[in-house]
C-alpha cells in the first residue's frame, strides 16, 4: 500500500506554518537584544543592543585603522630621519613616534567616544554607539573607565602569549592566559554582550543605526501653526539640546498617550510653562518639537552645537 502524496492545499499549509515558526523564532532571538531604556525624560525607548560579533567587527576596524595610523607615522618619520643618518636624529624621531603609539593605542577610543557619535570610526561604519545604562548622559568618567580596562581585556593576553619559553614561565603565561581569556571572552557569555569595562563604566554598545526624521513629524513640525498660544522664546527652547531632540522625536513617534503626557509637564516644568485653556500634550510636544529643532539648526548656523540639557556652552 502506497502513502498518498499531500494536497497541494495541505503543502501550502505545511509550507505556511514552517515559515511561521521560522519567523516566531527569529523574532524570539531578536527580542534576546532589545532592552527598554528610561530616559530621564521618562521616555521609554526600545534599544538593540549589539551582538558580539558586530563588536569584534567594530573593533577588528579599529585596530586597523590605529595600524594604519602607527604605520602611515613610522613610515612619515623614517623619510624624514633618512637624510640625517642613523645617528641621533633617527633615535629621536623613532622615541618621538614610542610616545605617538601610546597615545593612539591608548586614547583612540577615548577622543572618539567622548564626542557627539560616541562611537569610534569602526563602531560607526556598523552602525553601534555606546550609551548609558541608566538613560542619562554619558559621562567622561564611563568612557575613561570602559577604555582603560581595554589593557586589562586586550593587552595582557597577548603579553602572555609571548613570555619566555623555560618552564616556570611557560606555567605562568599558561595561568595568565586563561585568566586574561576569562575578560576577553566575557561579552560572549553574558546576555547583555558587554565587556568588563562597560559593567564597571555603566555602558552598553547599542545598535544605533543612521534615520532620517519621519515625513509626518518633520512636516507638522514645519508646517504647525505658530499661534501666539503655543509661541516659546529663545530661552525657553535653550532649555534643551540635540540628544533631547532626539528623544521628544522618539516620543512623538511611538509612545504612548500616558508617557507624552508625562514628557509634556516635565517639559512644561522646566521651561515654566503655563498650559493655555484647551491646549493638548500633542499640541504641545509638537509645537516644541519645531521651535527646538528651529532654534538649534539657528545656533548651528552660528557654529553652537548645544549637545545636551547639560551643555552651557555659548
Amino acid at each position: 500500500m502506497t502513502a498518498q502524496a499531500p494536497s497541494p492545499a495541505m503543502q501550502v499549509s505545511i509550507e505556511a506554518a514552517r515559515r511561521r515558526r521560522a519567523r516566531m523564532a527569529e523574532e524570539q532571538r531578536q527580542s534576546k537584544m532589545t532592552r527598554v531604556l528610561v530616559t530621564p525624560e521618562g521616555a521609554a525607548i526600545r534599544l538593540k543592543l549589539a551582538t558580539a560579533a558586530e563588536r569584534a567587527g567594530a573593533f577588528a576596524i579599529d585596530v586597523a585603522i590605529q595600524w594604519a595610523i602607527v604605520i602611515a607615522s613610522l613610515l612619515g618619520l623614517s623619510a624624514l630621519s633618512g637624510p640625517f643618518g642613523m645617528g641621533s636624529g633617527a633615535n629621536i624621531a623613532f622615541a618621538f613616534w614610542l610616545v605617538f603609539f601610546f597615545f593612539v593605542r591608548n586614547f583612540y577610543y577615548i577622543f572618539f567616544e567622548l564626542g557627539a557619535k560616541a562611537a569610534t570610526p569602526g563602531k560607526r561604519a556598523l552602525g553601534l554607539r555606546v550609551a548609558s545604562r541608566d538613560g542619562g548622559r554619558l559621562t567622561a568618567n564611563a568612557v575613561l573607565a570602559r577604555n582603560f580596562t581595554r589593557e586589562l581585556e586586550i593587552g595582557l593576553p597577548f603579553q602572555f602569549m609571548f613570555m619566555g619559553q623555560d618552564q616556570v614561565t611557560s606555567w605562568l603565561a599558561l595561568l595568565g592566559l586563561v585568566w586574561s581569556g576569562v575578560f576577553l571572552f566575557f561579552p560572549v557569555f553574558n546576555k547583555d554582550k558587554m565587556r568588563i569595562g562597560d559593567l564597571i563604566a555603566g555602558t552598553w554598545v547599542i545598535r544605533a543605526p543612521k534615520v532620517t526624521l519621519m515625513g509626518d513629524i518633520s512636516h507638522a513640525a514645519a508646517t504647525a501653526p505658530r499661534s501666539a498660544s503655543i509661541a516659546f522664546t529663545a530661552e525657553q527652547a535653550d532649555a534643551y539640546g540635540i540628544h533631547e531632540l532626539h528623544v521628544l522625536e522618539d516620543v512623538l513617534r511611538q509612545s504612548t498617550p500616558q508617557i507624552k503626557s508625562q514628557v509634556a509637564e516635565r517639559i512644561r516644568t522646566k521651561i515654566g510653562w503655563i498650559a493655555a485653556p484647551g491646549e493638548t500634550d500633542i499640541a504641545f510636544l509638537e509645537a516644541y518639537y519645531a521651535s527646538l529643532r528651529r532654534r538649534l539648526e539657528q545656533r548651528m548656523l552660528l557654529g553652537q552645537k548645544k549637545i545636551d540639557k547639560y551643555d552651557t556652552r555659548t
